[in-house]
């Protein structure tokens, strides 16, 4: 399968990579030995760690760890021989800079509390519902905001998922072999941890739970394994505008089949190792013909696949998922749509300019300025009448051609317009004319897809309701 991937994607780096390590019986070194050496201790003993600690002084609160080897002693640079990992958790500088600079000459992890420029590695604030760790970090830039994020995750991961994750440990491999395709395993688990499995075992009733999974188990081999496709509105830009449902269908998609205004931070948002599938369509310029793409969707749903089809703000406005869908129901594959919200109404509301408005406008018209054979051909006298707002997407090559069409059929040269460039987005920017001057002021702008034109009274209310600062 051929996976086309945009440059933005490769252009997002972290600070640090999160990865799990296993400690039980592996020789770590702390040095240092107060209260904030011990909070340490206490994580790598948890982790089954076999402790040394060196230090000079040794706090009351690390001689009650029990299996600790303790020298007390300065740090020398022979102390780190044999170790995988070394903390230095001491109160002067000079010291945790000495221990740090040995560690790296030796190939040897090495952390120093409260100082990540001299870190190998960080400890992340833990959300503990084992066997289920959850790390959040800040990259060392704010513990107190990771702590804060940490404390909203714990409130809303009950315990009992612990139970949930030991349940499914204790079942994996009768179900590994119960169900050979892999898809089709997966598939399975999701339908048993988020259905009325996991409610039992958040119930207390853990006996039940497992008795429900069996039953489940023995009814896998009669469940056809079935594709589906999701067509999925991405919104106007912004990843939080995402709908909950969106979000869910994106985290469980096994192929993600995207367009060019589908913004890195929404892929982010899907299911890590599902497939992505670049068919992004410029104007003359289409990666992937429509016709391609609807059979591909189907191709893709027959092999037994669930397909998030993600499309900028809502499909069934100019997003042509009519003709997905109807490729769909012809080839009997199942599918559910997921409206998203519209780049009209998602760049309006964020440029402070409502599409209605009792004193200017009341009524709202969506027309597209780019049709089949690349003209701008519309019902003129309709767009032209007054008390109305109009939206034009894909406008931007027609925009002077749009402005000349409609003071032709009696709009006034004055009336108020709008080009909104990457709306909801950081790089949002507004530029307003009127019909006689916006095409000649967007000449002298460098406008970068997606844009989206707004005509009428309304317009003249941005400069006071404008709110969102990109």
């Amino acid at each position: 399968m051929r996976e086309l991937f945009p440059s933005f994607l490769h252009s997002i780096v972290v600070d640090y990579f999160p990865i799990f390590i296993k400690l039980t019986q592996q020789p770590c070194l702390v040095v240092g030995a107060g209260s904030v050496a011990a909070r340490k201790i206490e994580l790598l003993a948890k982790a089954g760690a076999k402790i040394t600690v060196v230090a000079q002084e040794v706090s009351e609160q690390v001689t009650k760890i029990p299996n600790l080897t303790i020298h007390q002693k300065a740090f020398e640079a022979s102390d780190l021989d044999g170790f995988k990992l070394v903390i230095s958790a001491t109160d002067d500088f000079q010291t945790n800079q000495f221990v740090s600079d040995c560690a790296k000459a030796k190939g040897i992890l090495v952390n120093v509390v409260d100082n990540p420029a001299l870190c190998d590695f960080i400890f992340p604030s833990i959300v503990d519902r084992s066997p289920i760790t959850i790390a959040i970090s800040s990259s060392g830039v704010s513990p107190v905001l990771a702590r804060f994020l940490r404390a909203k995750i714990e409130t809303i991961i009950p315990p009992a998922y612990g139970t949930l994750a030991g349940l499914a440990e204790k079942f994996r491999e009768t179900v590994k072999q119960k169900i050979a395709v892999p898809n089709s395993r997966r598939i399975f688990w999701e339908n048993v941890l988020q259905g009325r499995v996991a409610e039992l075992i958040f119930s207390g009733k853990n006996e039940a739970a497992e008795l429900e999974l069996t039953q489940m188990l023995e009814q896998s081999s009669h469940i056809e394994n079935q594709g589906e496709v999701y067509l999925i509105g991405a919104g106007p830009g912004a990843a939080d505008l995402l709908t909950f449902r969106a979000l869910r269908l994106m985290q469980q998609a096994d192929v993600i089949v995207y367009d060019r205004l589908v913004s890195p931070e929404i892929l982010d948002l899907a299911r890590r190792d599902s497939d992505k599938i670049y068919v992004g369509k410029e104007r003359s310029n289409h990666s992937v013909p429509q016709d391609e793409i609807n059979a591909l969707l189907v191709k893709l749903a027959k092999e037994g696949k669930r397909v998030a089809r993600l499309k900028g703000g809502d499909p069934f406005i100019f997003g042509r998922g009519g003709e997905e869908i109807e490729t769909l129901m012809q080839q009997g594959v199942a599918f559910q749509i997921v409206p998203g919200i519209t780049a009209a109404t998602g760049c309006a509301s964020y440029a402070g300019i409502p599409l209605t408005h009792r004193d200017y406008a009341q009524s709202c018209i969506f027309v597209t300025g780019h049709l089949k054979d690349d003209s701008v051909n519309l019902d003129w006298t309709q767009l032209a009448a007054p008390n109305q707002t109009v939206v034009i997407y894909m406008g931007l090559i027609g925009l002077q051609q749009i402005c000349d069409a409609l003071m032709a059929h009696g709009s006034s040269p004055d009336l108020p317009m709008a080009l909104i460039e990457q709306g909801t987005t950081a790089k949002q920017r507004v530029l307003t004319g009127t019909l006689s001057t916006l095409p000649e002021k967007v000449k002298h702008e460098s406008i970068k897809p997606p844009s989206l034109i707004i005509i009428g009274e309304v317009v003249s209310l941005h400069e006071k309701l404008r709110w969102f600062k990109g």
